[in-house]
């Protein structure tokens, strides 16, 4: 006869919970192994959240000096792109030019 299940106390309860929330069980070598899960915030990797949420002055008070490239970067490119569309659209001759 099996031996019935003993229900885990609320400290119990809570203490697996905690356990499940750092700890993800991966395979390594053919065992399962727990291993520390990566720090999220809402969710999302910290480096992402830092590149998407910070402000310019607080990546430079850090030292996160690659971040604001990448942005300046972005920034340039997104010019351009608008610069070559702007000059697409205007015509060359004015619209009265040719109803003489």
């Amino acid at each position: 006869m099996a031996k019935p299940k003993k229900k885990l106390t609320s400290a119990q309860r809570a203490a697996k919970k905690q356990r499940k929330k750092d700890f993800m069980t991966v395979f390594m070598n053919g065992k399962q192994v727990r291993v520390r899960r990566e720090p999220t915030i809402d969710g999302m990797d910290v480096e992402e959240f830092i590149r998407d949420n910070a402000d310019p002055i607080w990546l430079h008070q850090n030292g996160h000096h690659e971040i604001l490239h990448e942005r300046e970067m972005e920034e340039e490119k997104e010019a351009k792109a608008a610069v070559s569309t702007r000059l697409e659209t205007q015509s060359l001759f004015p619209r009265n030019f040719f109803s003489d």
